[in-house]
């Protein structure tokens, strides 16, 4: 049943500054050391901005040990959508800094002389990949975006990170050899000094060495170089703190991360030895909130985690430590390399076409690309802010792995032959205000772009019946979960949901998207004999009525009779109103990106580790 839905409640968002429009023809460029020190003060104003957002940057991520250590769980979803907007807002101050001290630098002619001058700047700088990108930002609003890859902007990196070495290591080595496997991993977890006591550190040290163990069926000796390598922070997130390192072991390397968690009364445990490579990949899922993480070095930890989870594109990585500007950069430079290395054409999306986006995709890259139309068919009543609204939203809600995380850019130039002849008419059609042919380049003025994924009602159309349930029961879980975050997806429909790369059910259209308190679910009426609602009965531009979710949901009998079987609650006014009541209350979910099943038993003795004899030097 379609409503009216509500309009969300969102943060703010920052508005982009506006480049100063000064006539440059009244102010004339200097000349000789005049100009040089023009051009050597934009330079440092803009760095300037950059390492005060960096500073900024690490102080929140430097935080988030005390938030976990105190259980502030609201602090940090506060400090997460606070940090989605830090970039913006230092871009916007030197921006607002340089269009005051400087009235020449809307003047495109010095910006290659500025560039030279800010790259004499990073010269051992710990985050130059990063200040070149900020770099990037404030050129795009000075210059009004009068340029694609030109000399004005880093279109490629100039400065190396390679051997970059700040204060402290990346990573700290541990020696078994020299100790012992329990005590080099007792030594680990003591050695990042969190203030809170240890529910029971010996039970779950002895958990620790029995998974290490049961890697191979068969014993595996210690050669001369084992060595346990951790990064130097850990990793932040919701109620989680999370170590990752590798165990090296004569030419193998063993890749690992370690969830810690607290309980009610505040004490650590942990939860888990994640060995895996699907397990350690979802915890590092976009689907989820970005870890926050102390970095001097950002590369270093990037090339750590390349390291341990080689598939994973560098984008995506610096996108999961919280630098998703940096990820946006990279991003695009795989893009062009991509499309500089390929054929194919770009062509209308498979699936059912939506009412709000023209989707379209690249059948060798493994993204889609969304672009709001200009008008919405009925019965579709939002609108494009409404739109941009929600998925800002998401950006800066929690995914708790059900939401696709999405890259937001403006004004992408691509190749004109590059677009099959549907496309252009599906675009003309309905976003012609967003596609601009210039010369052989087709602008898009306004874009999204997520990970590809196969649409849920086309998987369910040829999956096999035992698939076709896990499915099914994976849909009401993403829906459950969605709840459980004070997200309700609005439209229910199987197109707007899809499986992604770990057959993980994930929804990936927010038009409807609203928060759960914002929903109204009510009981269907009863009616008499002339089909009147008894009592009299109006419906309200929030109302939900959950008895009616199967029905639209699916159209096959098959699929709706499994979902009533494995989530008969959730076509029940209460479980939604339960968990209201929850959110409310001030209850937050504890969400788990690894399955039960390789969590560690929690119980007051510890567990016997049968070590076998070759290993009992571990």
């Amino acid at each position: 049943m379609k409503r009216q839905k509500p309009p969300i409640r969102k943060p703010a968002r920052p508005k982009r500054p506006r480049a100063t429009s000064r006539a440059v023809a009244t102010v004339p460029l200097p000349t000789g050391a005049a100009r040089a020190r023009l051009v050597a003060g934009i330079a440092q104003t803009i760095l300037a901005g950059f390492d005060k957002h960096y500073h900024l940057f690490r102080q929140m991520s430097v935080m988030a040990k005390d938030r976990f250590e105190r259980g502030a769980w609201h602090e940090v979803v506060e400090a997460h959508g606070e940090r989605i907007h830090m970039y913006d807002q230092r871009v916007r101050e030197a921006v607002n800094t340089l269009s005051r001290r400087h009235l020449q630098a809307v003047d495109v002619e010095l910006w290659p002389e500025v560039k030279l001058a800010y790259m004499a700047l990073l010269y051992g700088h710990l985050q130059p990949e990063c200040a070149e990108t900020f770099f990037n930002s404030v050129a795009s609003r000075i210059l009004k975006r009068r340029y694609y890859n030109n000399k004005h902007v880093f279109y490629r990196p100039a400065i190396s990170t390679e051997h970059l070495y700040g204060k402290e290591p990346t990573y700290r080595c541990y020696y078994p050899r020299h100790s012992s496997l329990p005590g080099v991993l007792r030594d680990i977890i003591l050695g990042f000094g969190l203030k809170s006591r240890f529910e029971d550190l010996d039970r779950d040290v002895d958990q620790l060495v029995a998974a290490f163990h049961g890697m191979h069926d068969q014993p595996e000796v210690m050669e001369d170089n084992c060595q346990v390598q951790v990064l130097h922070s850990l990793f932040y997130r919701n109620k989680a703190a999370y170590l990752v390192g590798r165990l090296i072991n004569g030419s193998s390397e063993y890749p690992f991360v370690v969830p810690m968690r607290r309980t009610a009364d505040g004490a650590i445990y942990l939860d888990a030895l994640l060995l895996k490579p699907g397990h350690i990949a979802q915890v590092f899922s976009l689907g989820r909130a970005y870890f926050m993480v102390n970095m001097e070095v950002p590369a270093a930890y990037v090339d750590f985690l390349q390291s341990i989870m080689p598939r994973k594109p560098r984008a995506e990585l610096y996108t999961l430590l919280g630098l998703q500007k940096q990820g946006k950069t990279l991003f695009y430079r795989d893009m062009l390399d991509h499309l500089r290395h390929s054929q194919d054409r770009f062509e209308v999306a498979p699936g059912t076409r939506g009412m709000v986006m023209v989707v379209f995709t690249l059948p060798s890259f493994p993204y889609v690309f969304k672009v709001i139309r200009d008008w919405f068919d009925p019965p579709k009543d939002t609108s494009r802010e409404e739109v941009k609204d929600r998925y800002l939203y998401v950006k800066t809600h929690d995914r708790v792995g059900r939401l696709a995380d999405t890259l937001e850019f403006s004004d992408v130039a691509f190749p004109k032959e590059r677009f099959s002849e549907e496309l252009i008419a599906e675009f003309k059609r309905k976003a012609p205000s967003h596609f601009h042919v210039v010369g052989n380049r087709i602008v898009i003025k306004h874009l999204y772009i997520e990970r590809r994924m196969v649409p849920l009602d086309l998987y369910l159309q040829t999956a096999s019946a035992e698939l076709r349930r896990e499915m099914v029961r994976a849909f009401g879980d993403c829906l459950r979960e969605l709840a459980g975050a004070n997200i309700f997806p609005g439209d229910i429909l199987l197109k707007n949901f899809g499986v992604n790369r770990y057959g993980r059910v994930v929804c990936y259209d927010y038009d409807e998207l609203v928060p759960l308190l914002d929903a109204v679910f009510r009981p269907l009426p009863s009616y008499d004999e002339d089909g009147n609602a008894l009592p009299s009965y109006g419906v309200g531009p929030r109302d939900m009525f959950p008895e009616e979710f199967p029905t639209f949901m699916f159209s096959d009998p098959d699929a709706r009779a499994i979902f009533l079987e494995e989530h008969p609650e959730l076509v029940t006014p209460r479980f939604w109103i339960r968990q209201q009541e929850r959110i409310r209350a001030g209850e937050m979910e504890e969400f788990f990106p690894y399955p039960q099943e390789v969590r560690f038993a929690r119980t007051a003795a510890a567990p016997v580790v049968d070590v076998p004899s070759a290993l009992r030097g571990w």
